[in-house]
């Protein structure tokens, strides 16, 4: 099992993008239960939260994507979003999909977000 982002890119400042995250391989009783999050690294810094998804669908996001991107997930897909709008040059990085549950951490690949200004 393994998480799979996609529909990171290029975009001007004050655009928009949709990430996606994969649970391949996940069985459902595995996958629903899930704690997940997307994180950013931007070049020279530490990895940081971006937005956490509870199973029960309870959000939480870092203070200066409030109001601009969403977090959601689809379990019958086995999916998590993140829609970002009004994207900032400070937004670059590259954003990572996150899910944990029985004692076991998964990180997807990667999904690089550039917003030029």
């Amino acid at each position: 099992a393994r998480l799979v982002e996609s529909g990171g890119g290029l975009v001007q400042s004050g655009g928009s993008l949709r990430l996606s995250c994969l649970g391949s391989g996940f069985i459902s009783s595995v996958f629903n239960p899930m704690h997940m999050g997307w994180y950013r690294q931007a070049p020279g810094k530490q990895r940081e939260m971006v937005a956490t998804i509870s199973s029960r669908g309870d959000t939480n996001y870092k203070d200066s994507v409030k109001g601009r991107f969403t977090i959601s997930r689809d379990n019958a897909v086995k999916k998590m979003y993140l829609r970002m709008n009004s994207l900032k040059v400070e937004d670059t990085a590259v954003y990572y999909c996150n899910a944990y549950g029985s004692g076991t951490d998964y990180w997807g690949q990667g999904t690089q977000v550039i917003v030029s200004s």
